[in-house]
């Protein structure tokens, strides 16, 4: 076995904006298509305006045995650069060097062929990763009981559940032994159980010196499973390394010092309209902007929005989370029933949703505020997993007349009696 499992150099992905999916044609339809309109092109070629790059200049080793984390934001790149390591896309430019077997898991269902059942699709993704016949047919009671889906496994999998997909894929990817398994972000598409119960095989997969490749917006699952960490930004590696520091910088990159954020155009995956976040801050208890706050004080979240439209059922909130991953708290500004009642439907215009955080409630250190704006389990107008990092300063917490830091993300001032019994 080579020293390294993955070898990725200087690779770069474009892909063309704006043309239109068309239908393929016989190499007859597009031959004739080009005698009866000579001054047509076979392709058309790319340019700056009509393409962009979604990888470029991405490098980096994976040693074999390792378990390796990719994180980023929305549209950095990760799964564009996955899917080329599980040779399901070719790169514009570079190349990477793969020693041994890839067992991927992308998409629900990518590699399953939905007129056959589970079971044979099983064997299908078997021989795809060159294995024998009787090698799957050895692990094949073992698939099947860890993607409970029995009952279901002589079915065609296009009439499974987006849910059953996962399980049997997952189960497939990671027990017929490749020596490199390549995870993304679908395991969110399983319910809490199953994504520990994933992430427990995932653990055993890299316990048993296979190289694992795992993209994921959970930092904790991130701390878990990996040593190393790649960052993506915008195609681009920006750092490469230990995957608590990695994890750290990822957490607080780009970020105001000032204790706010004003958003760009820019900074929108998709356009929020007709919610257009604006700004987020931290306010002090004095009411002043700042990215520190004293533990021990109340502090404010402040986020201004306007609506194009009216909107019903709206709710606007926020979640804080330490920079390890770690969520502290989630709330949003309709969580009372009687102003659930009230703003059930907002008005177009502009306006604040401001929470209040209770001293004697955080404990010292970095936290980090992501944002949401939604209907519930209906649609996401707006969301920013990093929005905002912040400072909590203990200076006169609980505790403090010890010089010793305190674990836990949240320090609160609890009442204690001490009884005597006499001697």
């Amino acid at each position: 076995m080579a020293k390294y499992s993955v070898e990725v150099n200087q690779i770069g992905k474009r892909y063309r904006i704006g043309v239109s999916t068309r239908q393929y044609n016989t190499l007859r339809d597009t031959l004739a298509g080009v005698f009866h309109n000579p001054k047509s092109r076979l392709y058309t070629k790319m340019t700056e305006e009509n393409s962009f790059w979604a990888l470029k200049g991405v490098s980096f080793k994976v040693e074999e045995g390792k378990a390796i984390g990719i994180i980023g934001r929305n549209g950095a790149g990760k799964s564009t650069l996955l899917k080329i390591l599980s040779r399901v896309t070719e790169p514009t430019e570079g190349s990477a060097l793969i020693h041994g077997r890839v067992g991927s898991l992308l998409e629900v269902g990518t590699g399953f062929h939905p007129e056959l059942t589970g079971r044979e699709n099983i064997f299908l993704n078997g021989a795809i990763l060159g294995m024998k016949r009787t090698e799957i047919e050895s692990k094949l009671d073992e698939i099947i009981a860890f993607s409970e889906v029995e009952k279901f496994v002589d079915t065609p999998v296009k009439r499974y559940s987006s849910g059953m997909y996962l399980r049997l894929a997952f189960a497939v990817a990671a027990h017929l032994d490749p020596e490199i398994l390549v995870v993304d972000e679908v395991l969110a598409v399983g319910d809490a159980e199953f994504q520990r119960k994933c992430l427990g095989k995932m653990s055993d997969v890299a316990s048993q010196g296979r190289t694992v490749l795992f993209v994921s917006h959970n930092m904790s699952a991130i701390m878990r499973l990996t040593d190393q960490t790649v960052v993506l930004e915008r195609g681009k590696v920006v750092m490469q390394g230990p995957t608590a520091d990695a994890v750290d910088y990822y957490l607080s990159q780009g970020f105001s010092q000032e204790g706010q954020h004003e958003w760009k155009e820019d900074e929108f995956d998709k356009n929020p309209a007709p919610f257009h976040p604006i700004r987020i801050r931290v306010l002090s208890e004095a009411g002043t902007v700042s990215d520190t706050v004293r533990s021990t004080e109340k502090f404010y979240v402040e986020m201004d929005y306007s609506l194009d439209e009216d909107i019903a059922g709206l709710r606007v909130g926020f979640y804080v989370i330490s920079t390890r991953g770690e969520f502290v708290l989630t709330s949003f500004d309709v969580d009372d029933p009687e102003k659930f009642e009230k703003y059930s439907t907002r008005k177009a215009g502009r306006y604040t949703s401001r929470c209040t955080i209770p001293g004697d409630f955080l404990n010292e250190g970095r936290f980090v505020i992501g944002v949401n704006a939604s209907i519930f389990k209906i649609r996401t107008y707006f969301h920013d997993e990093q929005a905002l990092v912040f400072n909590v300063n203990g200076t006169g917490a609980p505790g403090t007349q010890w010089p010793e830091p305190r674990t836990g993300l949240i320090r609160p001032r609890l009442n204690w009696e001490i009884e005597s019994k006499g001697e």
